[in-house]
Formats: C-alpha cells, sequence, structure tokens
C-alpha cells in the first residue's frame, strides 16, 4: 500500500555526482526515519545515509563529506546528494521509509526496488 519510487541512478566517472530520489506515495499518514541503502557485489546490505523526521541525519563513514542526505516533507521524497564519486561506491541503492499508514494508524517499512550507481575508473 506504501510504494516507494527511486530514480537517478546512473554511470558517472570517478569524480563525479550523482543525485538519487526517492518519493512515497500510497496510503501515508506520517513519514519518519528514511535512509538510503546500498549492496556492493560480495557485500552485505549497509547504511549510507539516514534521516529522521526532525532533520537529523547520519552517515557511514565511508561517505562522511561527500554524501548529503535531505527530504522534502510536502513531497514525502528523501534525496542522496553524492558527489566525489568513487569505483567503491558502485553498488545496488536502496531507498527505505518508515511511518504510519493513517495518522495513529499501523506502522510500515517499506524497501524501494533498488536503483544502480557505477562508478568507473
Amino acid at each position: 500500500q506504501v510504494h516507494l519510487v527511486e530514480s537517478g541512478g546512473g554511470l558517472v566517472h570517478t569524480g563525479g555526482s550523482l543525485r538519487l530520489s526517492c518519493a512515497a506515495s500510497g496510503s501515508i499518514g506520517s513519514l519518519n526515519n528514511m535512509g538510503w541503502y546500498r549492496q556492493a557485489p560480495g557485500e552485505e546490505r549497509e547504511l549510507v545515509a539516514l534521516i529522521t523526521s526532525g532533520g537529523n541525519s547520519n552517515y557511514a563513514d565511508s561517505v562522511k563529506g561527500r554524501f548529503t542526505i535531505s527530504r522534502d516533507n510536502a513531497k514525502n521524497t528523501v534525496y542522496l546528494q553524492m558527489n566525489s564519486l568513487k569505483p567503491e561506491d558502485t553498488a545496488i541503492y536502496y531507498c527505505n521509509a518508515k511511518g504510519t499508514t493513517r495518522w495513529y494508524g499501523p506502522s510500515f517499512d517499506t524497501w524501494g526496488a533498488g536503483t544502480m550507481v557505477t562508478v568507473s575508473s
């Protein structure tokens, strides 16, 4: 009932930038934490960045200073600005959102299908 639509993935050279977007739609009463995760070949899925409804953010050490997470609550959308990209950033990036389907209603924990980011040398 709650869906996440991701966009912005693609192929860039080392040092380039990409901006990922994730828009939530469906039966949404409120959005709480939203985040970006990634999974590289042969690796486990890891948290890249998290942002709370209050605007507090956390980042993986590997992306601090290069990535910025933000959100537009009016659009139910979370963004990930990725600068100074490195080949080791190559992965499938997944959006995650937690919230309630109605005010004071059932909670949800929804994942996007993933968008591929490839950084070439």
